[in-house]
């Protein structure tokens, strides 16, 4: 029994050991250049290598700073791939352990320096592999992780450990300069210093450094919680990144993936290549999609085109993941009109086949119709001016992601001319129809032409026997206003006092004394009134003195009010006069006798519908 409990105790040791070593990934240092690059290249990528070469920290008496690794079940997001760091590629296996020095040291590397835009001879510890490739695509591209022990502390405001994975065209010359390609969508080069959240630490002396973060969305995790059993030992790492660019199929290249410490070489990195992820392809340009705000507009054709013009390649295209090509098509190029994930396989004279794809999306149709816009012509004489720009009130009814971006007079074909710079004054002869032109966009960018066709109606005059009297709020010279009452039963009016000068308000304020012909037009129904205004005014002084000149004191225009009264007073309030609305006003006398200088006043009665009172001056 005892013998049994022991067997039983041993099993579990073992078992437990090797859930423990399973959380971590393996290394392996002893691999070649070339068979670390086999194992970044698939066989089947199309891509010729040669010249493949590893540098790096390869002292017999620490493990090579580069090597294959292996997730070992672990949590890593690879499976496997190559490392290489800034120290013994076997202390990147987990877990995280806060140590600060390698084993050695040697050479930093000056490419780097220069991609990352360091200073010369800052960095230390370069591990960098190279080899030439001739790719049969148009399009390459890898995947990465790239991991610090500077992501603790506060070492992400200040150092910069980095990785770039630098390339170039040695097809006519090798001194070609290289481009970094390691980078993120906002053309940043990868590093610690990039890429981190928010920093904040305070150390030991009770001093805060923080720092904002960089690049966050791009930033993985950190491996310094206790409780994390991290597969590596590093003590933070981004995300899985993807460095990729176009290239000339059939053209020779060198690649150059490089890593190095910098400012601090206590402080290791390490970038995490993804076996296999070294990936010839074509380029088949960026995908059209309705969530990226580039689709297809709704009635183009798309031209998806490999853009490889050797006459020894065959081409297949596909959609929508359809095993069977596309009846006829097997050209270079394919022209779409609908919806669909596209792709193309493409063969070379030694039977290498690569692929490409390519999501493409269409915007709806933008559905609009013939807008018609009338205006009255009230004077033949003149033109109608159009607000064009109550066009786009309409269009955007219908759709509010309609935008009208100008107006035109003249179309050929689809093709539009003659610009209208100011659409809200658009002058049109009254002689006949016209249309002009509104070019619409969505938000997509995607326009359709709209006709806006211009009607013009002559006015027609309806008897004013029935019109309303205005209203004369004042009387007190300039200072009288004037307002003109619509006809009832509702209608788009305009009001004017001359028959030229149109406002929307019925309201004319400081108005002159004198005779007008006033307007009110309907603009729905192109129906007018005319009817004359008159806007009396008083003198403030006379002179009876018998020089023919300002004898007498009368209201001018009176006579058009009939059954007007108007009495004079002195200042005591007695009555001196009446005076009839047609008469010759007051001499300024009382039963036969001048009166003296001095003020007197009146009341006007207008016919019933109104009572002034005013007061003016004799003057002898």
């Amino acid at each position: 029994m005892k013998s049994l409990g022991k067997k039983i105790f041993y099993i579990l040791l073992c078992c437990n050991f090797y859930v423990v070593q399973a959380q971590y990934i393996t290394v392996d240092d002893s691999k070649t250049a070339q068979e670390l690059v086999s194992e970044l290249i698939p066989n089947n990528s199309c891509v010729t290598v040669s010249g493949e070469k590893i540098s790096g920290d390869t002292s017999p008496l620490t493990s090579n700073s580069f090597g294959f690794f292996n997730q070992n079940r672990s949590s890593f997001p690879f499976s496997e791939g190559i490392v290489l760091s800034t120290w013994s590629s076997e202390k990147s296996v987990g877990p995280f352990i806060s140590i600060n020095k390698g084993d050695s040291e040697w050479t930093g590397d000056s490419d780097l320096e220069s991609a990352l835009g360091l200073v010369s001879n800052t960095t230390y510890n370069a591990t960098a592999l190279e080899f030439d490739f001739v790719p049969t695509s148009s399009f390459i591209s890898f995947d990465y992780i790239f991991a610090s022990n500077e992501y603790q502390y506060d070492f992400p405001c200040k150092h910069s450990d980095g990785f770039a994975f630098l390339i170039k065209d040695i097809t006519v010359s090798p001194n070609t300069p290289y481009t970094n390609i390691a980078k993120l969508p906002n053309d940043t080069p990868v590093s610690s210093f990039t890429i981190h959240p928010t920093i904040s630490y305070t150390d030991s002396f009770g001093i805060n450094t923080s720092c904002v973060s960089e690049n966050e969305a791009f930033f993985g995790q950190l491996n310094t919680n206790p409780t994390n059993t991290s597969p590596i030992n590093y003590s933070g790492q981004t995300k899985v990144l993807n460095a990729q660019t176009t290239v000339i199929p059939n053209n020779k290249y060198h690649i150059k993936l490089v890593l190095a410490d910098s400012d601090s070489k206590y402080w290791n990195s390490a970038v995490f290549l993804k076996a296999g992820s070294f990936l010839s392809k074509i380029d088949l340009g960026i995908n059209r999609l309705l969530t990226s705000n580039n689709p297809i507009c709704y009635g183009d054709s798309f031209l998806i085109n490999t853009n490889l013009t050797d006459p020894s390649y065959s081409f297949k295209w596909f959609k929508n993941g359809n095993s069977l090509p596309i009846l006829g098509e097997t050209s270079a190029s394919l022209l779409v009109t609908n919806a669909g994930n596209y792709s193309v396989e493409v063969t070379n004279s030694n039977d290498c086949i690569t692929f490409g794809e390519i999501k493409i999306e269409y915007s709806s149709e933008i559905k609009t119709t013939d807008i018609n816009l009338q205006k009255c012509v009230f004077d033949e004489n003149k033109t109608a001016v159009f607000d064009l720009t109550t066009a786009e009130e309409i269009i955007k009814s219908i759709d509010t992601n309609l935008n009208v971006t100008a107006y035109y007079e003249t179309k050929t074909g689809e093709t539009l001319s003659n610009q209208i710079l100011n659409p809200n004054l658009y002058n049109k002869i009254p002689t006949s129809d016209q249309t002009v032109y509104a070019l619409v966009k969505n938000i997509f960018d995607c326009s359709r032409i709209l006709n806006i066709n211009l009607h013009t109606l002559s006015g027609t005059q309806i008897n004013s026997t029935n019109a309303k009297l205005p209203i004369i709020t004042e009387f007190s010279g300039n200072e009288n206003s004037v307002e003109l009452i619509p006809p009832s039963g509702g209608g788009n009016f305009e009001f004017s006092l001359d028959g030229m000068n149109y406002q929307v308000n019925p309201l004319f304020l400081n108005v002159p004394m004198g005779n007008y012909n006033a307007y009110i037009k309907n603009s729905e129904t192109c129906e007018y009134l005319s009817f004359p205004v008159t806007v009396l005014d008083y003198p403030r002084f006379f002179t009876p003195n018998g020089d023919n000149y300002n004898d007498y004191w009368k209201i001018n225009n009176l006579d058009l009010y009939p059954n007007t009264t108007l009495f004079v007073y002195n200042r005591f309030g007695k009555l001196l006069k009446q005076l009839l609305p047609s008469g010759d006003g007051w001499d300024g006398t009382f039963n036969g006798l001048n009166l003296p200088s001095d003020d007197y006043w009146f009341t006007l009665n207008l016919e019933g519908t109104k009572e002034y009172k005013g007061h003016f001056s004799l003057k002898r």
